[in-house]
């Protein structure tokens, strides 16, 4: 079984904000396979799908982002999924928008979603998408995640997320993540 997990912050305020890119990124690979969100436990929206005979799992935290590993450690140990077969898609201010960057491991880069799946899981080690969502003047932080993309930024933001979607097509088909990183990096 593979899971993928996209983050953001659950509630109508935080529809389409930069923030919930994760989600956006997941949304978009859902319904590209019918797959739909709407089993609610262990603190997450969840759907299944089968994709060249093999189980996905597609999740997105209902505990807010900076809780993310409360929801992602139970479910992965309630499946029994290994953090090889995890994989995280979340917003990143040191990206440009309209970039995303893959990697296998790693420190939380800053992103308190990734810190709390990492304390929760007790490993650096499993996969992400970081979609670049560009880096505000540090005063205005907060407000700048929590805001929408701008006519400018969508664009940029929407191919993105269509290319994120298709690094997750291939990760779940045995890219490797060297071949992920050069086809998409």
């Amino acid at each position: 079984m593979k899971l993928i997990v996209g983050l953001g912050n659950i509630g109508p305020q935080y529809d389409e904000t930069r923030h919930n890119t994760g989600f956006m990124v997941v949304d978009e690979f859902a319904k590209n396979h019918n797959t739909n969100l709407n089993t609610r436990k262990m603190e997450a929206k969840m759907g299944s799908t089968f994709i060249d005979g093999q189980k996905v799992l597609v999740v997105e935290p209902t505990t807010f982002m900076n809780d993310s590993g409360r929801a992602v450690g139970p479910i992965m140990n309630y499946y029994d999924v290994q953090p090889e077969d995890l994989l995280v898609v979340h917003d990143d201010m040191d990206l440009p928008v309209g970039t995303i960057r893959i990697k296998d491991k790693g420190t939380s880069g800053g992103h308190n979603g990734i810190k709390s799946i990492i304390n929760s899981l007790g490993t650096l080690e499993f996969t992400r998408i970081r979609v670049g969502i560009s880096h505000p003047k540090r005063a205005q932080v907060v407000n700048y995640v929590l805001g929408r993309f701008d006519k400018d930024q969508r664009p940029l933001f929407d191919q993105a997320k269509d290319n994120a979607v298709k690094a997750i097509e291939d990760w779940l088909k045995g890219a490797s993540i060297s071949e992920l990183e050069n086809k998409y990096n």
